[in-house]
């Protein structure tokens, strides 16, 4: 999901939630409710759409959305529509906020007012243009400036309607004068090619025959300007669709009378502006925008050694992973990358093993173990959903999707039962849900990844030795975190750990949210259970749990998953559901006569075979099992005009799939790959481009069983420990040392202050955890050291890309804003360190 840039891979990745609209205007009918929903854009491509939320001006969604962004964009939009069940939906409002903005207000609930959507506002896309100006003489013997515009290609243009058929028109615009040419349409393609040059005539007084005069006489080349405007041909219905525009001064000609460069596209001049955005009602959003710059995996060396030797450390307070965890504002913060580095280099297990026996010795009573939000807990926290995802879908995905399809009443709370519930009704509801969730659990066992059992026997392990007289704290200790953070959070928002796709209704959330609480208490083995609700009503529902078996089970369950002699007795018979949801693919040519069209089908991904069928729940047209997989690759858009599109590579042919937009290809490419890539006979080299009419159109070789022409690319190994990149998780963990190192110096003070003086700690310093003053301070030291040569790194970085960056580029064209900032941020730093 890197793109390139001159020596680095640089990451995009968005973290949002959605939370609320609130004010949206009332539909102009009796009724005045609207079902809303609202989508996330890039640019104009839609990559995340949430529920529908009917008759309500005031719509909550609650929805998370995370993706990397595998392009380059130029802004990040939200669009609230309003559903239509007989023609398009309306949108009511968007909120549009540019890239460079987005870092502005990193993870906080901010209010964005909806903004007025036209269709000369919606634009995306960029033009490369040619201009150059020559003097000619006419037949009267009079000199004047002939004007060669040429529209050379056309990139990313937003595709409308699932359309594309572009075309350019060229306006010179002078004070009396407005000449208009066209350029032919291009089909189907939203990166049009052109290559048209169009002439005008610039007429010139009279008295000017000598060329000496035309360094003196430019006021009529100066007042007059040039027009691109781009336009999609494709909608007959209600006519071509304006895609964006360009207005160029001819001063941009100068003296050399050549003008060469990129250019964004533009909204047209006179877009709406009449309605405020107060008018719209707005929109509650939280957005975690993160760009990674990552250097080859040399320049890191020296930092990542000093964090993976972090469990070795004694004590572990004076290891650079744990002074991570102390000096950041959350924990999570550190957590996330120090997980993922872990798990990559195959170290979680001592790591996690380390701290948490660190905390346990630090822990006064057994009944707050592994309570509070410390390191450890954040780290097992993740650990927990990097590996356990899978084993979640196993065990908890059939009945959760059986709670949210069926919408059985489970309310047993008197004051919120409707009239038309029975009480009796309701409570059996979730009896039987309650107790077909516990069982699926106490019998999951054998499923659990050996990762998190290895982890779960260290707690075990640490608890027991730590508090010998409470016989239960070796059950306590595993499953404070295997049923209070992880099962129970996966009822309780199964949209937040893949479960379901969207958010549950309220009926139903409100069901997950008893059926949460009663697992939860079930697995947390508490003397007096039915004092654990604050409510009377689930202290009575408890009975129905109260007997000896239950607690016999959650027992077995927990000797099981952290016993030290556990080997992972994971059936592979079972198949997991990976990924699924609706493409549209090209026939196979599987049938000797046919149409080779597209259809529209549902995809289904397991562990076992990659399916597609007419709709979701028929049974499959296609089942092509994993072995069969060669390789996933992109395919060209060239081969059919279409934009995301990849193909899935079989030992007869090739199934060509078109995704509905880059983050979704991306994602379908990378688990595609990821299940399939220790197929022993995965293919070294491919053709990025389709077989038609007689021939590949890479390579032009007619034999359809023509080996490869270009080399596979390097996959995503299935194993969990593998799937992450380590120099990425250590240009995050440099990141947050970077973005703390005043924290970092006042804990090197600390150090300092505690060796010299041991006596009550001064308030400042309090925060930290300091076992080993002498040695923490060591590792401070060096942390210092490797962290300020990386900034050197990274500041060399930027000073050769402002001096190779030209403006105008195919990379940043004449508009780019964020470029034009970034230029003025380093002529500010170069100025200020000559």
């Amino acid at each position: 999901m890197a793109v390139e840039e001159e020596g680095l891979r640089v990451f995009q990745s968005v973290k949002i939630k959605i939370g609320e609209a609130k004010n949206l205007p009332p539909y102009p009918g009796p009724n005045k409710m609207r079902d809303c929903y609202c989508t996330v854009n890039l640019d104009q491509e839609e990559v995340f759409r949430t529920k529908i939320i009917e008759k309500s001006l005031c719509p909550f969604y609650g929805e998370d959305f995370y993706c990397e962004i595998p392009r380059t964009f130029r802004h990040l939009s939200f669009y609230i529509f309003d559903r239509d069940v007989f023609r398009r939906d309306s949108i009511i409002g968007k909120v549009a906020i540019k890239k460079e903005n987005l870092q502005s207000k990193p993870g906080q609930d901010t209010w964005f007012p909806l903004q007025h959507v036209d269709a000369d506002s919606e634009v995306q896309g960029k033009v490369h243009l040619e201009l150059r100006l020559s003097e000619v003489i006419t037949d009267n013997g009079n000199i004047c400036h002939k004007l060669a515009a040429r529209v050379l290609e056309c990139q990313g243009l937003p595709i409308v309607n699932g359309q594309c058929d572009p075309y350019a028109t060229v306006t010179l615009l002078g004070p009396s004068r407005s000449d208009v040419k066209k350029t032919k349409m291009k089909k189907k393609t939203n990166n049009p090619q052109f290559d048209e040059v169009f002439y005008f005539e610039i007429t010139r007084p009279l008295s000017y025959t000598r060329r000496s005069h035309f360094d003196v006489e430019e006021e009529d080349v100066d007042k007059m300007a040039l027009r691109i405007d781009l336009w999609n041909g494709s909608n007959l219905k209600f006519g071509d669709e304006f895609l964006g525009e360009v207005k160029i001064s001819l001063k941009v000609l100068g003296q050399s009378g050549v003008h060469d460069a990129w250019y964004f596209l533009q909204p047209r001049d006179n877009g709406s502006k009449s309605i405020k955005p107060d008018d719209l009602g707005s929109l509650r959003l939280n957005i975690v925008y993160t760009e990674d710059h990552v250097f080859p995996t040399e320049y890191y060396q020296p930092l990542r050694d000093l964090l993976l030797k972090s469990a070795d450390v004694e004590p572990v307070s004076a290891s650079a992973a744990h002074v991570l965890g102390e000096i950041c504002r959350e924990k999570q913060e550190a957590a996330v990358p120090l997980v993922r580095l872990f798990l990559h280099y195959g170290k979680i297990v001592p790591f996690l093993s380390a701290i948490a026996n660190a905390e346990v010795n630090r822990t006064l009573d057994p009944n707050t173990i592994f309570r509070g939000n410390s390191l450890t807990s954040k780290c097992i926290d993740e650990t927990m959903k990097l590996a356990g995802m899978h084993y979640l879908q196993v065990t908890l995905k059939p009945i959760i999707d059986e709670i949210c399809d069926d919408h059985k009443p489970c309310e047993i709370d008197p004051v919120k039962l409707k009239e038309s519930e029975n009480f009796d009704t309701n409570k059996e509801n979730l009896r039987q849900y309650v107790d077909r969730i516990f069982t699926v659990i106490t019998k999951s066992g054998v499923s659990c990844p050996t990762v998190m059992c290895d982890i779960f026997f260290s707690l075990r392990e640490s608890a027991a030795k730590r508090f010998q007289v409470d016989q239960d704290v070796r059950y306590t200790a595993v499953s404070s975190f295997i049923f209070l953070r992880f099962f129970a959070p996966a009822i309780l928002s199964p949209n937040l750990f893949h479960l379901r796709p969207h958010h549950p209704d309220p009926q139903t959330s409100r069901t997950l949210t008893l059926i949460s609480k009663t697992i939860q208490t079930l697995g947390s083995l508490s003397k007096s259970k039915s004092a654990s609700f604050k409510e009377s009503f689930m202290a009575s529902f408890y009975d129905n749990f109260n007997e000896q078996k239950y607690a016999d089970s959650v027992k077995n369950f927990l000797d099981l998953i952290s016993s030290s002699g556990r080997r992972d007795h994971k059936s592979i018979e079972t198949p997991i559901m990976l990924k699924e949801g609706f493409m549209i693919k090209r026939a196979q040519g599987r049938k000797r006569f046919g149409m080779k069209n597209f259809k529209r089908r549902w995809f289904r991904l397991t562990n076992h075979e990659f399916t597609y069928h007419r709709s979701k729940g028929d049974s499959p047209l296609c089942s092509i099992p994993i072995e069969n997989i060669l390789a996933v690759e992109k395919l060209e858009e060239e081969s059919f005009r279409m934009k995301n599109m990849f193909q899935v590579i079989q030992p007869e042919r090739a199934l060509y799939i078109q995704a509905n937009n880059c983050v979704e290809a991306r994602d379908w490419i990378d688990i595609l790959t990821k299940v399939s890539q220790c197929n022993k006979k995965r293919l070294s080299t491919y053709h990025p481009s389709a077989y038609l009419n007689g021939h590949w159109l890479c390579c032009r070789a007619s034999s359809e069983i023509a080996q490869g022409c270009t080399p596979c690319t390097g996959g995503l190994p299935a194993n969990i420990q593998l799937d992450i990149d380590g120099d990425r998780e250590t240009e995050r963990i440099y990141s947050l040392f970077n973005t703390y190192i005043s924290k970092l110096e006042k804990m090197m003070e600390a150090c300092g202050s505690k060796s010299v003086y041991d006596g009550p700690e001064q308030e400042e310093y309090s925060s930290f955890v300091i076992d080993d003053p002498q040695e923490t301070y060591k590792t401070l030291k060096l942390i210092a050291e490797r962290v300020h040569i990386l900034e050197q790194e990274h500041a060399q970085y930027k000073r050769d890309k402002f001096k190779k960056t030209k403006y105008g580029s195919q990379e940043h064209p004449i508009g780019d804003k964020s470029f034009q900032n970034y230029i003025q941020q380093q002529s500010e730093t170069l100025t200020y360190s000559i």
